[in-house]
């Protein structure tokens, strides 16, 4: 259950990631950066397909490509912690009020 709030970001639904999930979050943060999924994918040195089938859901990206993917989308970090969390895996960033 993927929605947006006030500032327009992309946030993840609750804990017990899955695929469909962080695949959601990464095409909502891809097309509000004006990329195509072959131009993050050379930037993020990957193909096409495997950012086609991670954002449909059909693969499960490690956690190492979460934050790969999430750098070139310069992605905030907070924003990054949830895009780990979709994915099911523990943030990787500590948030401060």
């Amino acid at each position: 259950m993927t929605s947006t709030v006030g500032d327009d970001r992309p946030r993840a639904a609750p804990r017990g990631g899955t695929a469909a999930g962080v695949g959601a979050l990464l095409r909502q943060w891809r097309q509000q950066r004006r990329l195509s999924q072959l131009e993050l994918a050379l930037r993020a040195d990957s193909s096409a397909r495997h950012i086609s089938f991670v954002e449909t859901g059909k693969a499960l990206p490690s956690r190492a490509m979460v934050l790969r993917l999430a750098d070139h989308l310069e992605v905030p970090v907070r924003d990054r912690n949830a895009l780990l969390l979709a994915a099911g895996y523990a943030p990787a960033f500590t948030e401060t009020p």
